[in-house]
């Protein structure tokens, strides 16, 4: 028997994620951005035959919105593959999940008739005789009140039977004989919560596709719920590569401070993934390969080792396991050399560049669209805003830039180089300059970085 307040498969008229999914497209009207590529399953390029000769860099690259696009219809590929059913979650679980079924009230709210204020309860006209007791929230219901009579009541309280209305505690007085004295107009029902005001059993709260924010938890327990019904955490591992990377500590002979580890599970967490693993990989194309063919996950993060350099192991890593490469480099800066690979059916791999803000790029290039679709989340809405000031462009790149919000300005920050964290730490968005740059006042689009948005983005566990 299904506890009160649970949803369970059959509730939710079995819809698996995929169909969850189609619901918010329908809902947001989002299509996904940028030329649709050619060939491949669902829009995905057919990647080049691995023994043909390697076109030059900025051939292979992707323009930075058909990347993004790409990375979408990769994650419904693989959400076709799945075939993952919704899972119930109790609702201290379930900050920044989508619902899979529909949040339908369980009672009425309110389920019964309750005081909006601390007062009295008033029958009649005044003035009023006033009762000894009090009429607390939470406790069984008063008595009945007659004509003339009144009782001390709590916010959240039932309202007693035959009440006419709560006189609040600022607008009564008694006089010597202890009678209650109305200070204004006493209008029937004021300040009274009727009975299904807000909802009455049965009716629709939120839709399918509804991002669970605190509010919506909050509306849930209102409504009845101990769990909803929602649409699984895609699950993420993170491989941090690279033999010259500290854990603690200052740098020193040659060694540096790893700033990906501590900042990539927090950041994807926020993406909506559940960071089910952190593994360290030493500079070894065996540890690379072993650490990626058994993962489990739905998708693996790697850094560094995506270029062309002596101990670049991602590239024939992929070869080796057979992966489909999909992105091979992206027209951004920074950024420039990241990746996506589909490694099997329903697993898919981003290579992030091993720069700290090449890397963020890399997020939010790739593994956001990813993970966005793999979890059924809304997309947001894009948005433009003014840059105060211009900012110099790649000739034939674009530019994610750090800005911070003044006003209904954008104000693009230093400290943007690759291998920098500085502005990106002090940052609200990160700013998209089209190739050749932007001039102050120009419009600009805003990519949020998910401490800086509303609602859940601040959940970072």
């Amino acid at each position: 028997m299904t506890p009160p307040g649970s949803r369970t498969g059959e509730d939710a008229e079995d819809l698996d994620v995929e169909e969850v999914l189609a619901l918010v497209n329908d809902s947001s009207g989002h299509h996904a951005r940028g030329p649709a590529a050619r060939g491949g399953t669902d829009g995905i390029p057919t990647p080049p035959r691995q023994d043909a000769p390697a076109p030059s860099d900025r051939h292979r690259a992707t323009p930075w919105p058909e990347a993004r696009a790409v990375a979408e219809r990769a994650a419904r590929t693989a959400v076709r593959a799945a075939r993952r059913a919704p899972v119930s979650v109790p609702l201290g679980a379930a900050l920044g999940l989508t619902l899979a079924v529909p949040l339908d009230a369980l009672t009425d709210l309110p389920s019964f008739d309750t005081s909006a204020m601390d007062g009295w309860a008033v029958a009649g006209p005044a003035p009023w005789s006033v009762r000894d007791e009090s009429v607390l929230a939470g406790h069984a219901g008063p008595a009945p009140l007659t004509d003339g009579e009144a009782v001390p009541i709590a916010t959240g309280a039932r309202i007693p039977p035959d009440t006419t209305a709560v006189l609040r505690t600022e607008h009564g007085r008694t006089d010597d004989k202890g009678r209650l004295h109305a200070t204004r107009d006493v209008m029937t029902g004021q300040d009274i919560r009727p009975r299904g005001q807000e909802c009455r059993t049965g009716d629709q709260l939120l839709p399918v596709g509804t991002l669970v924010t605190p509010a919506v938890l909050g509306l849930a327990a209102a409504a009845g719920y101990d769990t909803v019904t929602a649409v699984p955490r895609p699950r993420a591992d993170v491989l941090v590569l690279g033999d010259e990377l500290l854990t603690e500590g200052l740098p020193h002979d040659g060694l540096i401070r790893d700033a990906l580890g501590p900042m990539l599970p927090p950041w994807l967490r926020a993406l909506g993934a559940e960071v089910t693993a952190v593994r360290r990989v030493r500079d070894d194309a065996d540890a690379l390969h072993e650490a990626i063919g058994t993962s489990e996950a739905d998708l693996v993060v790697t850094t560094g080792g995506t270029a062309a350099g002596p101990v670049d192991h991602v590239h024939p890593t992929l070869r080796r396991l057979g992966a489909d490469l999909l992105v091979d480099g992206v027209k951004v800066r920074p950024g420039h050399p990241m990746l996506l690979a589909r490694t099997t059916e329903t697993q898919h791999l981003v290579g992030l560049p091993g720069n700290p803000l090449a890397a963020v790029s890399g997020l939010l290039t790739l593994a956001e669209p990813l993970l966005r679709i793999l979890a059924a989340r809304p997309a947001p809405e894009a948005y433009t805003v003014p840059l105060r000031d211009g900012v110099q462009g790649h000739p034939h790149d674009t530019r994610l830039v750090p800005v911070v919000l003044r006003g209904d300005q954008a104000v693009p920050l230093h400290y943007n180089g690759p291998a920098m964290l500085r502005g990106i730490a002090a940052a609200d968005a990160l700013a998209v300059v089209p190739p050749g740059g932007a001039h102050a006042g120009q419009e600009a689009e805003l990519l949020d970085l998910p401490w800086a948005a509303a609602g859940i983005g601040v959940c970072f566990t």
